[in-house]
C-alpha cells in the first residue's frame, strides 16, 4: 500500500512537470516585475535641464539647483513596478527650492532588491551635509527599513503614500519624518497610515491631501486597485512638494 501511494515519484513524467513549474515561476515573476508603469510625457519632459535645475540620468536621476551648492539632499526610492522617471517632475520642483534630489532606479523595479541604494548615493556626494531618505509606496516602506537599519546615515524620512512594516519601527529613533498621503488612496489609505502611527516618531508630521490618490504621487497614469482622485494631478503634487520642502527646510534649520 505504501509503495502504491508514492509510486508517482518514480514516474519521469512527474519530475518533468515539477521541473517545468520550477522553471516557469521565476520567469512569470520576472515578467511581472519588469512590466513597470511607464512615465507620462510630463515626466519625460522634466528630465530636460532648465535654467534653474540641472539633470543627470546615469547612474541615478539627479536634480541639482543651478548656481547653488546645496547642503541637504533627498534620496527617493520609487514605488514598486514604477519607472523612476515618473517622479521627475516632483524631483525637479523640489530641486528648484535649493535641494539635491536623487532618484535611485531599482533592480526589477522593486526597492526591496536594493535596500541600501542610499549608501552609494551618500558616498557619491560627500559635499552634502544632511540627508533625507524617502519614497513612494513600496519605496517609502524600504526607505523606512533602510533608516531602521542605518539610523545615523540620514536625518529625516519622507513617506509618500507609504508606511513602515511592523518590523521596522522608528518610534525611538532621533529622526524627523513626514507622512504625506491621499484621502482617496486605494492602496495606502488613511486607515493604513493611522495604523502605522506607533511605528513612527511621535513628532511625525501627517499631511493628508484631500481628494488625492495613490497614482498621483507620480506621473504614470492610473493604477489598479486605486481610487479615483477628485483633484487634478498638479494640485496634488503641489501639496506633495510643499510638504516635502517644509520638512527639508526644517532639517536645514536644525543643521545650519
Amino acid at each position: 500500500m505504501q509503495s502504491s501511494r508514492w509510486g508517482f515519484l518514480r514516474r519521469p513524467r512527474f519530475w518533468w512537470l515539477v521541473l517545468a513549474l520550477v522553471s516557469t515561476v521565476p520567469l512569470v515573476f520576472l515578467g511581472w516585475a519588469l512590466n513597470a508603469a511607464e512615465p507620462t510625457r510630463e515626466a519625460l519632459a522634466a528630465l530636460q535641464p532648465t535654467g534653474s535645475v540641472e539633470v543627470e540620468t546615469d547612474p541615478w536621476l539627479v536634480f541639482r539647483p543651478v548656481g547653488e551648492e546645496p547642503a541637504l539632499g533627498l534620496i527617493l526610492y520609487p514605488g514598486g513596478r514604477v519607472d523612476p522617471r515618473a517622479y521627475a517632475p516632483l524631483a525637479a520642483a523640489i530641486a528648484e527650492e535649493g535641494f539635491l534630489v536623487v532618484i535611485t532606479p531599482m533592480p526589477l523595479n522593486l526597492a526591496v532588491f536594493d535596500l541600501s541604494a542610499a549608501d552609494d548615493v551618500i558616498r557619491a556626494f560627500p559635499e552634502i551635509q544632511s540627508w533625507a531618505v524617502g519614497g513612494h509606496s513600496l519605496g517609502g516602506a524600504m526607505a523606512a527599513r533602510y533608516l531602521r537599519m542605518n539610523p545615523t546615515r540620514a536625518q529625516a524620512l519622507v513617506l509618500w503614500a507609504a508606511y513602515p512594516a511592523q518590523s521596522d519601527s522608528l518610534r525611538n529613533e532621533r529622526i524627523s519624518a513626514v507622512s504625506i498621503y491621499g484621502t482617496r488612496d486605494g492602496l495606502a489609505g488613511p486607515a493604513d497610515i493611522e495604523a502605522a502611527r506607533p511605528l513612527l516618531p511621535a513628532d511625525t508630521r501627517y499631511i493628508p491631501i484631500e481628494g488625492g490618490n495613490h497614482a498621483q504621487f507620480a506621473w504614470y497614469g492610473e493604477q489598479p486597485g486605486d481610487l479615483q482622485a477628485t483633484i487634478p494631478p498638479l494640485d496634488q503634487q503641489d501639496q506633495i512638494v510643499t510638504a516635502t520642502v517644509d520638512l527639508l527646510n526644517a532639517i536645514g534649520e536644525q543643521n545650519p
